[in-house]
This record gives structure tokens, sequence and C-alpha cells, in this order.
């Protein structure tokens, strides 16, 4: 597993006896065996774990100071024998006259380092103050601890030879607090992944506000960050403790503990470093943060150490979604409907106002695609005051369209209010293939009509031949019409564009799209949500039929029944799997290899064999790199997520580019 990039963390809440040492390091080893069985590579105790945080003027006494050292000193020896991660463990320290409250970072029976709490709190229930010293009091960077000289300080940084991008970086408990934490020169510094020893009592809505603090400081460190902190054990006199962990990653929390659970318990989760390194290679903006001069960064000390990254669990340990682009959650779904929905109107909107709000001309074939963007435009409509009339709306039935899209189509005007023109295009399609002497599917037109030539063609739809030809008149026959209509509304989607599943200058093109950033399988939802929040009636009744039709470009003939003949998903996959690898392909840069790994992990609505899988992907590599030519002309449209194909925007790329790199890494991936 380590080879795709992940790395295993663990945040860990151990059960705790305050100020009885020997029980808490027994606890912690116990813990640190648990998550050896679990393939832990990075394990997180909380604050003051060895002694407890709770202590108060305890920890003047030198009783307990010795009893925290010999707690530790057995963690290092015993912890070597029974895991062989790194683990970060909190206690206090007397060094040279002064106690200070640290962290010791240790591996394979070392301590590699120890990082001091910078920001002591002492206001309303704590008083961190009264017992300990900010680590800027420390005028030494080594200490002696537990028999070893250990580097000190607040400026370590912890480098793993072994596994790429992993470089750590320590802060402690109020540390996250402050509106320049410590985390954040680490991870100016190269820190990937962030550690917080915590002990935070709970207070109504301090968790949510904790949560906050740890997604907002790990987006904005663009890093991973494990959080620990001490559970029921700690609580006394007046302040409870919930055992709060959580670990997450560049603004998404990937895993959360049970609050208030008795006993301990073990967060433990898979960080992926390569998406961590990806995207700091492409925020640039985020190593500018090193001309700031007065940060101290020349004063950083990188410490070096080796892991051992043979797989030791084979299982991921974080879930990984099959359909990315879709929240799972109900009223997630919900809120990102709305937002792009909103977004697409007020876009619309702004360009139509632009140019003098001029009559608009859409394709509707009673798809998916084109009623979305047509809802789209009845809604901008309304929005600026404009009347429906002013909506052009073209059904164009050709070869290969069915009754059923073509009632759809008609059923929706209705709904909608709007005008509908019917265009039968076949018999300019006929002229324009007889003036390129063209014969679909080897059929003479010499002396054929559009009935004849269509009573034929139904005896050839079962080969499914493909006759592109054939194919593009029809959709640039379309265009052409629309085109001389009004200002053209595009809609294709985002998934098409990354196929190149589009006709140059014909669906490829229009004055303004408003699908473009949106992928297939999104559409659907995107519809059915329209569907029951903006309409009602016959509308609602009809858009919710169009969100369970087939998806096919209809360009192909039918077949005696006058059923489609030409599915989408036969050509170019499923679109789950197309837009599982378009977004792990362009929004983290993943490798093929660990896009297969990924999608092994992810539970798709069909069951996909590996084979099918690389099949699929090695058809959407070869199709993604030959059609680049045509997303470097797209029409404008507002980008409404993470992922976008704009040449304007988010994805700029030679449109001869070799796919060879990519393609080979699939024959050689999972």
């Amino acid at each position: 597993m380590n080879t795709h990039g992940f790395l295993r963390v663990a945040a860990a809440c151990p059960e705790l006896r305050v100020a009885d040492c020997p029980f808490n390091a027994d606890r912690t080893l116990a813990l640190m065996a648990q998550a050896e069985r679990q393939g832990v590579n990075l394990l997180v105790f909380p604050e003051c774990g060895l002694t407890g945080y709770t202590c108060h003027d305890l920890f003047h006494l030198s009783s307990l100071q010795r009893a925290s050292e010999e707690a530790l000193a057995k963690v290092i020896e015993k912890g070597a024998a029974v895991y062989r991660g790194v683990a970060i463990v909190g206690l206090p320290l007397a060094i040279e006259g002064q106690l200070f409250n640290c962290a010791a970072v240790v591996h394979a029976g070392k301590v590699l380092g120890i990082v001091p709490k910078t920001y002591l709190p002492n206001y309303k229930e704590f008083y961190d103050a009264r017992y300990f010293c900010p680590a800027d009091n420390a005028n030494f960077s080594v200490a002696s601890c537990a028999g070893q000289s250990v580097p000190f300080g607040t400026n370590l940084l912890f480098d793993c030879r072994t596994m790429n991008g992993f470089t750590l970086g320590v802060e402690i408990c109020e540390d996250l607090w402050m509106p320049v934490a410590p985390s954040s020169l680490q991870a100016i510094m190269g820190a990937t992944i962030l550690a917080n020893l915590s002990a935070s009592n709970e207070v109504i809505g301090k968790a949510s506000y904790r949560r906050q603090l740890v997604s907002s400081q790990s987006a904005r460190c663009i890093a991973g960050y494990v959080y620990a902190s001490c559970g029921e054990g700690e609580s006394t006199t007046d302040i409870v403790f919930g055992g709060h962990c959580l670990v997450a990653e560049n603004g998404v929390v990937v895993a959360e503990s049970d609050r208030f659970r008795r006993g301990q318990q073990l967060l433990v989760t898979d960080l992926d470093l390569d998406r961590l390194l990806h995207d700091r290679i492409q925020t640039n903006t985020f190593h500018d943060a090193n001309r700031v001069a007065d940060l101290g960064m020349s004063k950083y000390r990188t410490l070096s150490f080796d892991l051992e990254v043979t797989a030791r669990e084979p299982k991921l340990m974080r879930a990984v979604d099959a359909n990315p682009f879709v929240p799972s959650d109900p009223a997630t779904l919900d809120d990102r409907c709305r937002d792009i929905f909103q977004t697409q109107i007020a876009a619309l909107g702004r360009r139509l106002s632009h140019v003098g709000e001029p009559p608009v001309s859409i394709g509707v074939s009673g798809g998916l695609d084109s009623t979305l963007a047509l809802i789209v435009v009845c809604k901008t409509m309304d929005e600026l005051g404009v009347p429906r009339d002013g909506v052009r709306a073209l059904t164009m039935p050709g070869f290969g369209t069915t009754a059923g899209t073509k009632t759809n189509a008609h059923d929706l005007a209705r709904a909608l209010n709007i005008k509908m023109r019917e265009i039968d295009i076949r018999s300019m399609c006929l002229e324009q293939m007889k003036a390129l002497g063209h014969a679909p599917f080897g059929i003479k037109l010499d002396h054929e009509t559009v009935d004849s030539l269509s009573e034929k063609l139904l005896h050839l739809a079962k080969d499914n031949r493909n006759d592109l030809i054939f194919e593009n008149t029809q959709a640039r026959v379309r265009t052409s019409l629309l085109m001389n209509a009004g200002f053209v509304i595009g809609t294709g989607d985002l998934s098409e564009l990354a196929l190149g599943w589009c006709t140059y200058n014909a669906d490829h093109m229009s004055m303004y799209n408003p699908n473009v950033s949106i992928p297939k399988t999104l559409v659907k939802f995107l519809v059915e949500w329209a569907a029951k929040n903006e309409f009602d009636g016959p509308a609602r009744a009809t858009l919710l039929a169009i969100a369970e039709t087939p998806i096919s470009p209809e360009l192909l003939p039918t077949d005696a029944s006058g059923g489609i003949t030409q599915s989408t998903e036969s050509t170019v996959g499923p679109y789950e799997l197309v837009d599982f690898f378009l977004y792990h392909f362009l929004r983290f840069g993943a490798e093929p290899d660990k896009i297969l790994f990924l999608a092994r992990h992810a539970k798709f609505k069909k069951e996909y064999t590996p084979d099918d899988v690389r099949h699929w992907l090695r058809v959407f590599l070869r199709r993604f790199f030959a059609n680049q030519f045509k997303r470097s002309c797209l029409p404008d449209g507002p980008k409404v997520g993470s992922v976008s194909v704009s040449p304007r925007g988010d994805w700029r790329m030679p449109s001869d580019a070799a796919a060879r790199v990519w393609l080979d890494a699939v024959e050689g991936g999972e």
C-alpha cells in the first residue's frame, strides 16, 4: 500500500490515570502494539500523556518529573520491540532548571527530537504558564533525555528518507489556536504531516470549533493533520475531556473519533502524500511564504530517519468515493446542487446582459445535458425579467432519434411554457452526403430518398458499425441551424469534453455553455434536484422521466422497433468510471497504477473486474490525449468545481502530447 503514496497514521486516546506514570506507559505500549498490528506508520498520543495533563502543581514535584522520564525510557526501550513506526508521546521535562511541556518523537529505540509547547494558555480553566516555561525560554538546542542527547526546540522537522513526501512537524494543543501556528511555519519549511498532541476539554460548541480548526489548518498548510486529545481519564474537578481525535487532509476531515467513550481508542486512517505533494507543486503561492524574512526559516533543523515501508496491511484504511463529484450525504448533495444551479444561472445571466439580452437558441434532444441547459436558460430568463418567448428551442430529429426522447423534448417544452420548433434534419443531411459523394454504411445515394435511406439503415443498425461522416453531418447540421437561430447555448458536459465525445464545430461549439464544467455523473442529480426544488406539476414529472433516459448521442440508426442502438457508455466506458478517472487524474495528478488501486477499493454501482477497469482507463487516457485540440478552443462557461478543462483556467496541455508514459503505466499497474 505504501508504494501508492499512502501514509498510515493514528491518533491515540489511551486509558489514563492522572500522575500514574507506570500505568500510563503500559497503556501507551499497548496502543503501540495495536498500531503495529494495523500497520500504522505514525502514531500520535495526547499532550502530557505519560503523566496526565491535569496534574497541576504536582508537575513541580521532582518525583513526578523523574517518574515521567522513566516512563518515557520504558516506552523507548519496550516500544522498539512492539512498534516499528514513529510515535509521539507527551510529557513534562525538567531541563536546566526549567520545566517544559514537551512532545518526544520516538522511533526504533531512540528519541529523534523533543518539541516544546510554544504558547502556554493562562486564561479561564487553563494554567499552563503556572507550571511550564514557554519554548522561547530555552537557551539550548540539545537536551539530555532518558539517557540520550536529543535535539530540542520548536524548529525541528523529521524527514523520512524511505517514504517520499513524509516530513513531520509537531506542535502542542494551544499552538494550533494561535494566529500564526508553529505548524504553519513547519509546513512552509516542508512538513507535509503535522501532529498535534492536545488536552482539549469539552464545552458546548467546542468540538465543532476544534474540527474547523484542524480542517482549516490542514487546508491552509496543504498538509495532513493528526490531532490526538486525551479522554475521560483526565476529567477532574470542573473540567471534562472527551477524547476528541481528528485526522484531516488538505481541508477534509478523513477520520474522527467518537467522543466521551470509556477506555482507550485508536483512530487509524491513511493519508495521501502524493495528493499533498501534487497540490503544493500546483499551488505556486504556497512557497511564496518563504520570502517572509523575519520568520527565521534558516534556523529550522531537519532530522532524518528511515521507516520500513513494506506493506503490512493491504486494506486501505480510508473510504474511496466511487462518485467523487456526487456527495453521498443528502444534505451536502442538496447544497452542492443548489450552488451549481445558481452559479450557472448567475453566469449565463451576466453573459446575456452583457450582449444585450438577445434571443437564445438551444438544441433540445430530450436527453440529460440539453435538459439541464434548457432549465438553466429558463430560470435565467426569469431572473433577468425577460419573457421565455426569447428562448428559441429546436428539436432536430435525425436518423437515430427515438420516439421516446423526441416526446420528452416536446413534453419538456410544453411544461416550461416555451415554443419548440421541430426540424427534421434528415433531408439536409442526405443532400450534404450526396454533395460529398459519401455512401453511408456503403449505401450509394444517387437515387436515395430520405424514406428509402432510413428504411435501409434499419437493416444495418444491428451491426452498429461506425460511420463518422454520417454522424458528424447530423451534428454539424444541427449546430448550423442553431447558429442561425440566435445566441447559441451549449449543452456538452465536462466528461464529454475530457473524452472528446463531441463533434468539432458542432455540439463542441456554442456562444456560451453553462454545463462546461459539470461531470456527467452529476448532471442527472442536478436535473433531479431542479425537478424537486425549482419546478412542479408537469415540468417536474417530465424532468424526472428524462433523468432516467439512457445516455446516447442518437446519431446511429435506430433498430426496427425504434429503439436506441448507440450506447455512449459501450464506446467510451461507464460514466461512473470515466468521472472517477477524470477526478483522480486531473484533480490530484494520480498515476495510472494509483487510479487502478483506488478503483479496486471503491464501491461502484456496477461490479467491474480489474481487467474491465484497466481497459476503460486505457480508453480514457487515449481519448483524453487525442482530443486536447477540441478543449483548446472551448466556448466560455462557468467553472463550478475543482476540476475544469478550460484552456483559460485549469488545464493547458499541448494538443499533440503523447500518451505513452501513462499508457505504459496502465499495463504495469495494480
